[in-house]
């Protein structure tokens, strides 16, 4: 619940809750804030059980966290029906990279010595710049220009 309070913040919290109460009345206090924190959990324990109880037998794995977003979608990409882990384990970025530079420099890549070699033969020096161009010859697209 408190998992992001400090040491210090927590001094803090102690001598004010000291400061505004006084010695005296403090363990009164925190006794009558846990009796309302529990009587809240057990409030909200029972309106879930509830709420599974009416929902029936067809949704006896329902999990309230499902409802947050972030977690819904997450366990919805960790389910593996819609075949994305073998997408994504099928998606070579260094041939797609190569393949895409051959093409903007208008050469044929040659698939094959790249998966051959382990990709590390048919790669392109992005860096390297010619210092001429063939007299014909448009020059190269750059995207960093535009």
């Amino acid at each position: 619940m408190f998992n992001d309070i400090g040491p210090l913040e927590l001094v803090t919290l102690v001598v004010l809750a000291v400061l505004v109460f006084g010695p005296e009345k403090l363990p009164k206090m925190i006794q009558d804030v846990t009796r309302t924190i529990r009587k809240i959990r057990e409030f909200s324990e029972s309106a879930k059980a509830d709420i599974r109880e009416e929902l029936g037998p067809e949704f006896k794995d329902f999990e309230f966290e499902d409802l947050n977003p972030k977690t819904f979608i997450r366990k919805q990409l960790d389910n593996d029906e819609l075949g994305l882990k073998e997408i994504r384990n099928g998606f070579d970025v260094k041939k797609e990279m190569a393949e895409v530079t051959d093409a903007v420099h208008s050469r044929e890549s040659d698939t094959s010595s790249s998966s051959s070699t382990g990709g590390s033969g048919g790669s392109v020096d992005m860096t390297k710049k010619r210092e001429k161009l063939d007299p014909d010859e448009r020059p190269p697209y750059d995207a960093d220009a535009t």
